[in-house]
């Protein structure tokens, strides 16, 4: 394996667009959001006429390897390849372009840049500040690539190739099962935008005790503590890894740290679609306290099942209460307690309750093995890229 040559004098990085072409031509537009992080395939769901685009847009070709040059899209890996319906194209000002020339493979390439020591040096090397910064085309100039010849190379990527679509496939399954749940939902209780369809119940009847909010931080304080952010509930489940260190005025009190007995509710949010979220922690978590940002709500078990509560509070019927009710200061979409406890909740029979988590109970399970899987194949990935690019595969 050869020591790297610089992918700027492997590529055209960031080209032009060729002269000659009709403005009104329609030619294939990809925004950032077009460009998959889990596939790294960047698919136009439109077409621009040339002229709109042919300035203040990125151009690029299709077969053209894309970069998200702009935090956060680079660390979450928006780096793939573009597969559109026109050969020109065009796309968010936020890429950076490569085209391959004949000594270096494309698909071999993209897999050299979706390692992580290349996400982590970009990171390092990002230029600008807040939620600015950028990785710096000198990086494409000065980043070097081991280049054996171009066979080796298409074998190299083929090997990748498969092993990356055993990923995806796994990743597939996995969405499937976080359907089901919902499925099961409209099974057990039908429509879960018809909230008439069962007697519902204000939330603050159905707590065994008052809400409590989370602590806050001190700037003045001694008290060296962890504390969940606010990712831990406002994802797909509960994340119990979402906790960072902060300074508090005193220990945690025993009411303030995380139980998996409470249901946590998020307090404030500049997405309004965010606020108002709950989640069920999986388990206690004694050392770590709730943030002033969430609410805790200890419910009464006799009348609400744990998992139908989670499913329930994010549905629909309940979503659009908590967005009606919320308030906005500086940006910052609200709710309090007393508009949570005013949210009328659908409370099918409790059995009915229980079969519903049940069954969830029983996907989590197979979910759950299914994951693991999954973390095996990433683990595996990761050797395979290392090999690759060292010439030992």
């Amino acid at each position: 394996m050869s020591p790297g040559v610089a992918i700027a004098d492997l590529c055209e990085v960031n080209p032009k667009h060729p002269a000659g072409i009709d403005p009104e031509e329609l030619v294939a537009f990809v925004g950032m959001a077009d460009l998959d992080d889990v596939t790294a395939a960047a698919e136009d769901t439109e077409r621009r006429a040339f002229g709109d685009v042919a300035k203040g847009y990125t151009p690029f070709r299709n077969g053209d390897v894309l970069m998200a040059k702009i935090t956060p899209c680079f660390e979450n890996c928006k780096i793939g390849q573009a597969f559109t319906t026109t050969d020109i194209a065009a796309g968010s000002t936020e890429f950076h372009v490569m085209r391959p020339r004949e000594r270096l493979h494309d698909r071999y390439l993209l897999h050299f840049l979706r390692q992580p020591w290349v996400l982590e040096l970009g990171e390092l090397r990002m230029t600008g500040s807040g939620g600015q910064r950028r990785v710096p085309e000198r990086l494409l100039n000065e980043l070097k690539i081991p280049l054996p010849p171009i066979e080796e190379q298409r074998r190299i990527a083929a090997v990748l190739d498969a092993a990356d679509e055993l990923r995806t496939k796994r990743r597939q399954a996995l969405a499937k099962l976080d359907t089901l749940t919902q499925a099961i939902f409209i099974d057990l209780f039908g429509d879960p935008g018809n909230a008439g369809q069962w007697e519902p119940q204000r939330f603050g009847d159905l707590l065994e005790q008052d809400l409590r909010n989370g602590v806050s931080p001190s700037k003045s304080g001694k008290v060296q503590a962890e504390v969940l952010t606010l990712s831990a509930i406002t994802g797909d489940a509960f994340d119990a890894t979402a906790v960072k260190t902060s300074t508090f005025a005193k220990p945690h009190a025993r009411e303030k740290v995380v139980s998996a007995s409470d249901f946590l509710i998020c307090r404030g949010n500049g997405n309004l679609a965010l606020v108002g979220m709950g989640r069920r922690p999986t388990t206690d978590m004694s050392d770590v306290a709730f943030p002033d940002t969430m609410i805790a709500a200890r419910w009464d078990r006799s009348r609400l099942a744990p998992r139908y509560l989670e499913s329930a509070w994010n549905g629909v019927a309940v979503r659009t209460q908590i967005e009606r009710l919320a308030r906005t200061t500086n940006g910052t979409h609200k709710v309090n307690q007393d508009m949570l406890e005013a949210v009328e909740l659908p409370c099918p029979p409790v059995d009915l309750q229980r079969e519903f988590d049940a069954r969830v109970d029983s996907l989590a399970e197979h979910r759950s093995a299914q994951q693991e899987s999954q973390e095996s194949l990433d683990t595996l990935f990761a050797s395979l890229q290392q090999r690759a690019f060292a010439g030992e595969l």
